[in-house]
């Protein structure tokens, strides 16, 4: 309880800057619980999704392949390999497909990032602004009583609370941004990894044709 009283305390001398720093951290831990259960939702064994895959391409049976895609949805990688082979189905231009249903997953996978490197600049500055706020109620003529030093270094050291705080949320926020940008470049390389594969298979089954139409 004595924790709690303290914390309430120091929160109350930061000014008030300091609900707008909470309402920051507020903001970090949504975006950074909606982000984790996406990318838990899209986690996948690439190597085994690909072992699945492979000898169906080799065989050039492109619609059961498609039918293991829809399996594994909503995995992002699937549904990029099932967007490819769908095309190719379809006799359509199944690089255009793989490139936009790419395009269209690496932004998902992006989502909020953004927002948490806005809030990595944010917090600081808010901090700053509740420091110098407090400074300047410091340095206040009223603030300055005769034999009473301690009246504008100990408004110093309150007004600093506001720095410390929106300090400790931009760290906060780096690390996540730093975290689930590492994950959304391993997604988005797996991604790359099995467009590569569909497109090399596919290009197999089309120089096949040509070759046959040429014979012919």
């Amino acid at each position: 309880m004595e924790l709690i009283s303290q914390t309430i305390n120091l929160f109350h001398k930061g000014g008030p800057v300091m609900y707008l720093l909470v309402a920051c951290s507020l903001f970090i831990v949504a975006i950074a619980v909606e982000r984790f259960l996406y990318y838990r939702s899209l986690s996948v064994n690439t190597p085994d999704f690909q072992q699945k895959l492979i000898p169906l391409l080799e065989k050039q049976r492109f619609s059961e392949a498609a039918q293991v895609c829809e399996q594994a949805t909503p995995n992002a990688l699937a549904a990029v390999a099932g967007a490819g082979l769908q095309a190719c189905l379809r006799g359509s231009q199944v690089e255009n497909a793989l490139e936009s249903a790419a395009m269209l997953a690496a932004a998902r996978l992006r989502e909020h990032l953004d927002d948490l490197s806005m809030v990595v600049t944010l917090a600081p500055l808010l901090g700053l602004l509740g420091t110098v706020i407090g400074m300047i109620n410091s340095f206040s003529v009223f603030n300055v009583q005769a034999g009473q030093p301690m009246a504008i270094t100990g408004g110093v050291g309150e007004a600093l609370i506001a720095t410390a705080t929106g300090l400790s949320v931009a760290t906060l926020a780096l690390i996540l941004h730093s975290y689930f940008s590492r994950r959304v470049n391993r997604l988005i390389t797996d991604i790359e990894q099995t467009t590569a594969l569909v497109v090399s298979y596919v290009l197999i089954k089309k120089t096949g044709r040509r070759d046959t139409h040429e014979i012919a």
